[in-house]
């Protein structure tokens, strides 16, 4: 995919966002991605390749850090810092992939691990921001994503192949690993959204803005994905990747969307 087409992704994903987030953050989105149009030494930076996923790496991981030392961890601040760390983690994981040379098997196992957790993390932000008494939902999503989990982990099976192909990494899943997985990370986003929604209807004002902003949150790297990988079909086979480089802005409407919404600063008396 063309480096324009990737900042008329961008900039449309922010757009969509603008009303609901405040235009310092929609800024702060269009500055942190503006590196995806520079040049490097003569070389072009792609949207997913290994230049931009250290960058993506050290935006996540400052955010993180931002986090701890701006608020007070409740259990909602935990579950925040967890899914920054996580998105951090894997792209990580993905750029050593692209530079570790007999260490690629290893790495990939460390960055699905990390991004298995996710969808789990985030039913349990929603339910926790809510304050609703749903804790069967939490423990089915983390008992099978600590499964898959285990599954990557331990299994020297799961992977197939491991390949990067410059401006993405593909995962290739063993047979029957791979739809399962898939079914079962697409099966949670859909009912964190919907969950998220329905939780909405009777919140306080803050609570259903914050629950807003997580439903945003999903629909702002899976829209994207979708548009590319349908004006794209080969990154089909690079989808986490692909992904989890749009989920950038999750973490930004994490940081500066949501945080400010349900937890208190460190500062506050």
């Amino acid at each position: 995919m063309s480096t324009v087409l990737y900042k008329l992704l961008i900039l449309t994903s922010v757009e969509s966002v603008a009303p609901t987030i405040d235009k310092n953050i929609c800024s702060f989105i269009r500055l942190c991605y503006a590196y995806a149009k520079m040049k490097n030494k003569g070389m072009k930076l792609y949207c997913f390749s290994p230049p931009v996923m250290v960058a993506t790496f050290v935006i996540e991981t400052a955010l993180f850090v931002y986090t701890l030392v701006r608020y007070r961890m409740t259990t909602t601040g935990r579950l925040i810092a967890a899914a920054l760390v996580l998105l951090a983690l894997f792209q990580l994981a993905e750029f050593k992939v692209c530079t570790t040379g007999g260490l690629t098997s290893v790495w990939s196992r460390f960055g699905y691990m990390a991004i298995t957790l996710l969808p789990p993390v985030g039913v349990h932000l929603i339910v926790s921001m809510a304050k609703r008494p749903t804790r069967w939902l939490v423990t089915m999503a983390y008992t099978i994503g600590i499964l898959f989990a285990l599954v990557f982990g331990l299994s020297a099976t799961a992977f197939a192949n491991h390949i990067c192909a410059g401006n993405y990494v593909i995962f290739q899943l063993a047979n029957g690993v791979g739809g399962a997985y898939f079914a079962y990370y697409y099966a949670l986003l859909f009912i964190g959204i919907v969950t998220g929604l329905f939780f909405m209807i009777d919140a306080k004002p803050k609570i259903r803005e914050a629950l807003a902003l997580q439903v945003l949150g999903y629909l702002s790297f899976l829209l994207p994905t979708a548009v590319v990988n349908t004006l794209d079909p080969q990154t089909i086979s690079g989808i986490p990747s692909v992904m989890c480089g749009f989920a950038v802005l999750y973490a930004l409407i994490l940081v500066f969307g949501i945080a400010p919404r349900v937890l208190s600063p460190r500062t506050a008396k």
